[in-house]
């Protein structure tokens, strides 16, 4: 099958770029989910604001900006934008979307006249999605695409429980998905209460004061899964534009127990009290983290669980998802 993929940023990247900071969740994706298709005997091309027209470990990437006549293809899928839909020709077409997008901005954003002519099928990331999303926006049918984990976090060697700082926590999302709350939190309710603990966060301009508040230097996904493998705790409130989450994926795979407010998509991230907890307020987050913190027996059962579980999600699942979906 002839399978392209559509996306148009500001900046340029293609798959060399996998281990770049400037690289959001929906590049990531773009780049795993073609890698697999192609896995499974397709013919992979990504049409995006890429450097060069060239091939890539079997994919072939061509600037969107350079098109010449119309390409023809079995299926496009497009990056969050149904407008891009207008620049090849497929009988089926999926849109991923990583945007809540009401009404009201779907009109805004210039996507009605597309939506109607092109028809596609919606890939919505999580219920909290589904129920956020207008109806009329996945008018021609949807389904979810549960993503997968990256290969080097699947295989990454879990760390020994000597090995671990009994006192580190991480929040490695964005820093603008709650991360202000997560240090007001910390700073209040947990650090005061257990003042051994130190919080490892995404770099902020806000002003920390300490408070055992450090900032982790963003490089190579080597140093994050160096980051991730050392913490007892994952700490991520959640957002209201978090649709799926990745960070909390990488965390739940290198087998960390998560503590979170269930904001946005985090509940369907975590189960109770078996890879984490989902606490229904700031006291009752602070009171789980100190939990995981000071009772081994509790980090060791969560740990346990999430172990067990580990590999339950990668991205030929994902891909073999998306083509059932057709």
């Amino acid at each position: 099958m002839k399978i392209c993929f559509l996306d148009q940023t500001i900046f340029s990247y293609n798959s060399k770029d996998i281990d770049s900071p400037k690289l959001r969740g929906a590049e990531t994706v773009l780049i795993n989910l073609a890698y697999s298709l192609n896995e499974l005997d397709n013919q992979v091309t990504i049409i995006n604001n890429c450097p060069n027209n060239e091939i890539i470990g079997n994919i072939q990437w061509i600037n969107i900006n350079n098109l010449g006549s119309i390409l023809h293809y079995d299926l496009a899928i497009s990056n969050n934008d149904i407008r891009l839909f207008d620049k090849i020709n497929s009988p089926n077409k999926i849109l991923i979307s990583h945007s809540l997008q009401n009404f009201e901005k779907f009109i805004r954003k210039k996507q009605m006249i597309s939506y109607i002519k092109h028809r596609p099928k919606v890939a919505l990331l999580s219920n909290y999605h589904k129920e956020k999303r207008h109806l009329f926006t996945r008018l021609f049918g949807h389904f979810f695409l549960t993503y997968g984990v990256d290969d080097i976090f699947l295989n990454a060697k879990i760390n020994d429980v000597n090995d671990i700082d009994k006192n580190l926590a991480i929040f490695t999302s964005r820093s603008d998905r709650n991360l202000d709350l997560l240090i007001k939190i910390w700073k209040n309710k947990i650090f005061p209460n257990y003042n051994s603990g130190k919080l490892l966060i995404t770099p902020t301009a806000n002003k920390i004061n300490n408070s055992n508040v450090f900032q982790r230097n963003l490089s190579s996904r080597d140093n994050l899964i160096q980051d991730l493998s050392k913490s007892r705790i994952f700490m991520v409130p959640g957002h209201k534009a978090e649709l799926f989450c990745l960070a909390a994926e990488e965390a739940r795979e290198l087998c960390i127990p998560i503590v979170t407010l269930g904001i946005g998509s985090l509940s369907e991230r975590v189960i109770h009290e078996k890879t984490g907890f989902i606490a229904k307020n700031e006291d009752e987050f602070a009171e789980y983290s100190l939990n995981i913190f000071q009772d081994d027996k509790v980090w060791n059962k969560l740990r346990t669980n999430l172990i067990n579980m580990r590999g339950s999600k990668n991205w030929m699942k994902c891909s073999e998802n998306l083509l059932s979906n057709i």
